[in-house]
């Protein structure tokens, strides 16, 4: 049973990993908002990652970092505040969780950190700027980091294409965009958050002690393939 930090399992990705892995391994969340869910292996702490401290935690296993942004507007309406934000949640707030539980990792059990990126940093998208940008910075800090916490600690990122969550529900508001983002990509389906927790699961699992400073698509085949 390992002992794994979630910071934003409240909603959405974070919170269809919390329930993948609640029932064998100990779960500390960290979010605004608790997550829907209750159970005897779950300890929750309402923080903001960004404004707030964040909480003290004895022993960690794994962090695996949630929070996001998709903030899609055209250059000429998008301010240097939102780039600033969307960075600073993005990417400043995994590295404040990183340095904060940095030496416990470093004492944990074959310990790991997986973070997100997203498609948008490899297919050029219009409206994206702000996000691309951000999670570029989560991809470079991935492969930094992977050399320099190597043997000790594994990191990787998943970079999900469009997923079935409330953060991206105005994506996502009707039958017709569904059906449109869906014809988009070659595999002609909608990602489910359940999927993303699943690779989550496997990279901080055992199965991918050998994986290290990756970015893993998911993509339904966008990325990869022109049909």
């Amino acid at each position: 049973m390992k002992n794994i930090i979630i910071v934003g399992g409240s909603k959405g990705i974070g919170n269809a990993i919390i329930s993948s892995l609640i029932e064998n391994h100990k779960i500390i969340n960290i979010s605004r908002t608790p997550p829907p869910q209750t159970h005897v292996n779950l300890t929750h702490f309402q923080t903001d990652v960004i404004a707030d401290e964040l909480p003290e935690i004895d022993s960690a296993d794994a962090l695996i970092y949630c929070p996001g942004s998709i903030n899609l507007k055209p250059i000429s309406r998008l301010s240097v505040n939102e780039f600033q934000a969307d960075f600073e949640l993005n990417v400043l707030g995994a590295v404040k969780a990183i340095q904060k539980y940095l030496p416990q990792l470093k004492q944990g059990n074959k310990p790991s950190i997986v973070l997100f990126s997203t498609v948008a940093t490899k297919l050029g998208m219009p409206f994206h700027a702000s996000v691309a940008v951000a999670k570029a910075g989560i991809e470079g800090l991935v492969k930094s980091l992977g050399a320099e916490l190597a043997p000790t600690i594994r990191i990787n990122a998943i970079a999900p294409t469009v997923t079935n969550t409330e953060l991206a529900s105005k994506l996502l508001r009707n039958d017709k965009m569904v059906e449109s983002i869906t014809e988009r990509h070659p595999l002609k389906k909608i990602l489910k958050p359940e999927e993303v927790a699943e690779m989550a699961v496997f990279l901080i699992s055992e199965k991918a002690a050998s994986i290290s400073g990756q970015i893993f698509n998911m993509d339904n085949g966008i990325v990869s393939f022109k049909l």
